[in-house]
């Protein structure tokens, strides 16, 4: 078994060395929504859309309306329409919302037609360096909406690979404190590996049928690593409490697979169906992170129940040590001392954890922007000077596409008296506060029967989007362009979030019940999760909302997916081994005191290093991983400590003999 584990783990490894290369980074579209439409649209009809590529213009020295600069603009406008469906700048088409108001400095916006894939893996790697220049005249720096996710899927593949070279060495030496044994802390480190490298190959396989995000790596990675040691170190604790007992190495191993087997079972279940129900949004960059989850499951089970054992078999003695009597009677003196007042002592941990969690109630969900990415970044520092010097983002315009109207200067009008719109572009001319302003551009705004308007904002405010639809048009519109694109996508996270969020809790609540026999176990430790998770949202809010005055709600979604997997992990472990006593002795208290003994040491040890493991990650150059480095590291650590210590076994004593309550059709039969 372990040559065979071996040489599927190194092709496996093989096959995982290519998955870098396939993922990609997904844009944050809602498949079959109103924005798509138009997007679609747009591209058919009139040959355009959204622009995804910016050139900011920089002159060296006086104006870009000097004549020697507008010359060299309008050439660059030129040769960048050889790259892209359609380009135009200040230049070319006069509107001073291309212009700083300096006015030492323009853009030339582009739009590039195809999916996000071949735009930022095909066309920008090449197009980037060949308009990044600095020349006697001008400056030129690229950046765009596609560019600036180009470098985020950069910076998130730069950020995996030292994330490799970091956690794999610093989980091997935090193993080697817990066990202060090298073969123990290496085959449950190798668990870790093999589950990584399972995992990323199955990753692999999916990318042959669907897109999977840059991040899905990332994930993959550090659950990997951290659900394979978890499962290890369970196993490996059992197996060295067998042979404390005094069975033989066979006898020690085949009870370990009996008992710590069976949770890992189970465990391995509820992670998966936590993560899976990810598949149930319609988004690709969501749906990546239930590929990710399923994969480390699937990888990390049979290492930890099938190969782990056949290396004990052959270690045997080898792995054993000494054993945690210490942090035993540690843990059954505080459960003990919790459970003798249980009000008080439950009381106070449940409002630390509220208080942690209180900045959620403020939570303002937006939608990303080049923020996510360092200061250091160059499509960062490009959209910090279009910040700073232009009035308002025209790249960021909404269009309104109609695929068969006449031009209506009355309908631009009205949409240009909308609060916060600046301009209306449209073929029955250019409107402001319902006022004509320049001469209409037929060529450009009307194709086919059809029109279409783009309504410039200054504001990036996503409910301008529903004001804009809900003005009257006298034709058929759909309204689309960046900001509905956003909008569209923000709203259809948010709106499955219930559901998803009732899945996760139903589908643990059935597991825990048959694995514990209990409806109350389920309950309570759903209820206990929600706590930890609330530290964690209440993080979130207060280290990263400021920076962009929102926070992109399929992270914190992909977060509590995630935490509630690996919190309802050790509800397992903790519940497993308080159950087993529970049969043993029929004794509430003492099951409770005792099950927390023998397992606390070691979820201990296995959240310090799990949080250890994600908080590598709160480093990165990109905010999002930041934010699951540090959201994941604090939940695990609260869920580990403040949950388990202290709110478990209050709970436990305050329900007594109903923890194990089941209504007599589903009790289960001696």
């Amino acid at each position: 078994m372990l040559v065979l584990g071996v040489l599927i783990t190194l092709a496996a490894g093989a096959v995982a060395a290519g998955t870098l290369g396939a993922l990609s980074l997904n844009r944050f579209e809602a498949p079959g929504s109103e924005s798509m439409r138009a997007k679609a649209l747009l591209a058919d009809r009139f040959g355009t859309g959204s622009p995804n590529l910016a050139l900011l213009v920089t002159a060296k020295q006086g104006t870009v309306d000097d004549p020697a600069v507008a010359e060299a603009g309008r050439e660059l406008t030129r040769e960048l329409t050889g790259w892209a469906g359609d380009a135009w700048s200040y230049w070319t088409r006069g509107s001073a919302t291309l212009r700083s108001e300096d006015a030492r400095q323009a853009l030339v916006l582009a739009w590039i037609p195809g999916d996000a894939h071949t735009v930022r893996r095909t066309v920008l790697p090449a197009l980037t360096p060949e308009f990044t220049r600095d020349g006697p005249l001008v400056r030129v720096e690229v950046g765009g909406g596609d560019e600036v996710f180009r470098q985020v899927m950069e910076q998130a593949r730069a950020d995996f690979l030292r994330a490799e070279i970091v956690v794999l060495p610093l989980v091997l030496g935090l193993l080697w404190l817990v066990y202060r044994r090298f073969a123990a802390a290496l085959v449950t480190l190798g668990v870790g590996v093999a589950a990584v490298a399972g995992a990323l190959a199955l990753i692999r396989a999916v990318t042959l049928f669907t897109d999977v995000s840059t991040f899905a790596a990332n994930l993959a990675l550090v659950m990997g690593v951290g659900l394979g040691v978890d499962y290890g170190l369970f196993v490996v604790f059992r197996f060295r409490e067998e042979l404390a007992r005094g069975l033989p190495v066979s006898d020690a191993v085949g009870r370990t697979v009996a008992t710590a087997g069976r949770t890992v079972l189970f465990s391995g279940v509820t992670v998966a169906a936590a993560l899976a129900v990810l598949l149930v949004f319609p988004f690709p960059f969501l749906q990546s992170f239930g590929y990710a989850g399923l994969a480390v499951v699937l990888a990390a089970v049979p290492s930890a129940t099938v190969l782990l054992p056949a290396a004990l078999r052959v270690l045997g003695h080898r792995v054993a040590g000494r054993s945690p009597a210490r942090e035993r009677v540690f843990w059954r003196e505080v459960a003990a001392r919790v459970m003798r007042r249980p009000w008080s002592l439950g009381g106070a941990a449940l409002a630390v954890v509220l208080l942690l969690g209180s900045p959620f109630l403020g939570i303002r969900f937006g939608v990303p922007d080049d923020r996510v990415l360092p200061e250091s970044a160059p499509a960062r520092q490009l959209y910090d000077q279009v910040r700073a010097g232009f009035p308002v983002e025209e790249a960021d315009a909404v269009q309104v596409v109609a695929e068969q109207g006449a031009p209506s200067a009355g309908y631009a009008a009205t949409l240009s008296r909308i609060d916060g719109v600046v301009r209306v572009d449209s073929a029955a001319g250019s409107f402001a506060d319902g006022r004509p302003v320049e001469a209409p551009d037929a060529t450009r705004f009307a194709a086919g029967g059809g029109t279409w308007l783009s309504v410039v904002a200054s504001t990036g405010r996503l409910d301008l989007v529903a004001d804009i639809r809900a003005a009257p048009a006298p034709f058929e519109v759909v309204v689309g362009g960046y900001p509905a694109e956003l909008a569209d996508y923000r709203d259809g996270v948010i709106g499955r979030l219930p559901l998803v969020a009732g899945l996760i809790v139903l589908i643990t609540c059935v597991v825990l019940f048959a694995m514990t026999g209990s409806v109350v176990a389920p309950l309570k430790a759903s209820a206990l999760n929600l706590l930890s998770l609330s530290v964690m949202f209440g993080a979130l809010v207060f280290l990263f909302q400021d920076r962009t005055g929102t926070i992109e709600p399929s992270i914190p979604i992909l977060m509590f997916c995630v935490a509630y997997a690996l919190s309802m992990d050790y509800e397992v472990f903790l519940l497993s081994r308080i159950k087993e006593e529970h049969d043993r002795t029929g004794d509430v208290v003492t099951s409770v005191q005792e099950g927390i003994a023998r397992s606390a040491p070691l979820v201990t040890a296995a959240a310090a290093i799990l949080a250890a493991s994600f908080a590598v990650y709160a480093t990165s150059g990109v905010v999002f991983l930041q934010m699951l480095g540090v959201g994941m590291a604090l939940a695990v650590v609260v869920d580990a400590t403040i949950i388990r210590g202290v709110l478990l076994p209050a709970a436990m004593a305050l329900a007594g003999e109903a923890n194990w309550w089941a209504p007599r059709l589903l009790r289960r039969r001696p």
